[in-house]
C-alpha cells in the first residue's frame, strides 16, 4: 500500500538525465514566453488558448465536446442548446481564469485558492472529502488500483504540506518544472475532492508555471500530450506508488513540457502571421473601418456577433453590423445564421485550432465533421 511521502521527498530526484530534461524544458518556455509577448493583446491567447486547455484536459476525463459546439456556446452560455459536457468545459475555462486572475499578482498558490478552483469546476461548496469511500479504478476493468487517504485529518495536512512545497522554495531547492512534476503526482494522490481532482491537477500544473514566471500567461495546454499518452501517464502515476520510480515520471512531465512548449510556439507564431495578413488585408481592402480593436476582436473569438464588437470597440450596434457585414464580404469572416442568431466565423483561426490540414467548408456543420 502506497504511503503519500511528505515533501520534499527523502531521496536524490536530481538523476543526470532529469538535469539535461529539464534543461531541454526550460529552453522551450524561455523561447514560448518571449513569442507570446509578440502578440499585441493578451486577451487572445488567454481567451483562444484557455479553451483549447479546457476542451483537452476536459477529454482526458471523457468529457467531450467539438470545438462548433465550445464557440457557439461561447457566444450564447445562457442557450438551451448546450449540452452538458460542453458546460463542464466552460467551467473548466472559467476556473483556469479564475484561478490565473487570483495567482497573478501574489505569485503565491494556496489551499483555498485551489478550493476555490476546483468549486468553480464542480459548481458546489464540497471542499475537501470528510468521508470515506473514495477509490481509483481502471477504467476498462473497474479494479481498484489505488485507494487514497480517508481520513479529513490526514487530507488536510498533506495538502497543508504541499501548500508549503509550492510556495516556499527553501523548502526544497529544486528546478521549478521538477517540483511541478512532484507537486502533479503528490495532488494527484492525495485526491483531496471528491470530484475534479484530475482537472483541478492540471490547472495547478499551468498555475505553477506562472508563479514561477517561467510563462507571463496560462498557454501551457499540457492535456493534450496527456490525452496522447494516456495509458503512459497512468501507468507511471502508479509506477512511483508501486516501486517509487520517481525518474521515469518526472522525465514524462519534462518532456511533455518540452513538446507541448514547441507546439504551442508553432501554433502562436501562426497566429502572429495570421493576424498580421489580416492587418495588411483589412486595411488595403477596407482602410475605412481598420481598427486594431477590431482585428483583436476577430482573433479573441473564433465566432464572434455583433453584441461582441459593441462592447469592444464602444460602437453602436449598427456600426458594429456594418463592420461585421463588410468583412464578411471581402472574405475575412463568413457570417452564419441560425434561427434567429446571426454570428461570424474566423475560418483560419479556428482551421489553426483544430490542427488539421482539411479545407473547412463554410457552415458549422463542416466545421464539426472536421473536428471529429
Amino acid at each position: 500500500m502506497y504511503k503519500i511521502p511528505i515533501l520534499p521527498l527523502n531521496q536524490e530526484i536530481e538523476t543526470k538525465d532529469i538535469l539535461k530534461q529539464v534543461n531541454h524544458a526550460n529552453k522551450r518556455l524561455a523561447e514560448l514566453k518571449g513569442i507570446a509577448r509578440t502578440i499585441p493583446n493578451e486577451n487572445i491567447l488567454i481567451n483562444t488558448l484557455v479553451l483549447q486547455e479546457a476542451k483537452d484536459s476536459s477529454a482526458v476525463e471523457n468529457i467531450v465536446t467539438t470545438h462548433d459546439e465550445l464557440y457557439k456556446a461561447e457566444l450564447d452560455k445562457t442557450s438551451l442548446t448546450i449540452t452538458s459536457e460542453t458546460k463542464e468545459v466552460l467551467h473548466y475555462s472559467e476556473a483556469l481564469k479564475h484561478g490565473f486572475a487570483l495567482i497573478r499578482k501574489s505569485k503565491l498558490l494556496t489551499n483555498n485558492i485551489i478550493r476555490e478552483i476546483q468549486e468553480c469546476l464542480e459548481r458546489n461548496k464540497a471542499g475537501f472529502r470528510n468521508t470515506p469511500g473514495t477509490t481509483l479504478k481502471n477504467q476498462q476493468t473497474g479494479d481498484i488500483v489505488y485507494t487514497p487517504p480517508q481520513d479529513r485529518t490526514d487530507i488536510e495536512i498533506y495538502m497543508e504540506n504541499l501548500e508549503l512545497f509550492i510556495n516556499d522554495d527553501s523548502v526544497c531547492e529544486i528546478d521549478p518544472l521538477i517540483k511541478l512534476a512532484i507537486i502533479h503526482h503528490q495532488f494527484e494522490s492525495i485526491h483531496p475532492f471528491y470530484d475534479g481532482n484530475g482537472r483541478t491537477g492540471r490547472i495547478i500544473n499551468i498555475l505553477y508555471i506562472v508563479i514561477k514566471d517561467l510563462l507571463d500567461l496560462p498557454i501551457l495546454y499540457l492535456s493534450r500530450y496527456i490525452i496522447r499518452n494516456k495509458t503512459e501517464y497512468y501507468r507511471l502515476l502508479q509506477n512511483v506508488r508501486d516501486n517509487g520510480n520517481w525518474e521515469s515520471w518526472i522525465l514524462f512531465i519534462l518532456k511533455g513540457i518540452e513538446k507541448t512548449a514547441q507546439e504551442t510556439i508553432e501554433l502562436v507564431q501562426e497566429i502572429g502571421r495570421l493576424m498580421q495578413n489580416y492587418k495588411i488585408g483589412i486595411k488595403n481592402e477596407l482602410p475605412n473601418i481598420y481598427r486594431h480593436e477590431l482585428l483583436n476582436n476577430l482573433f479573441s473569438h473564433p465566432y464572434t456577433k455583433i453584441e461582441f464588437v459593441q462592447q469592444e470597440l464602444n460602437v453602436n450596434r449598427q456600426t458594429a453590423s456594418k463592420y461585421l457585414q463588410k468583412l464578411a464580404e471581402k472574405g475575412f469572416i463568413k457570417d452564419v445564421k441560425v434561427g434567429r442568431n446571426k454570428y461570424y466565423l474566423n475560418l483560419p483561426l479556428i482551421k489553426l485550432f483544430m490542427g488539421s490540414g482539411k479545407e473547412i467548408e463554410s457552415s458549422p456543420e463542416s466545421i464539426e465533421s472536421v473536428n471529429s
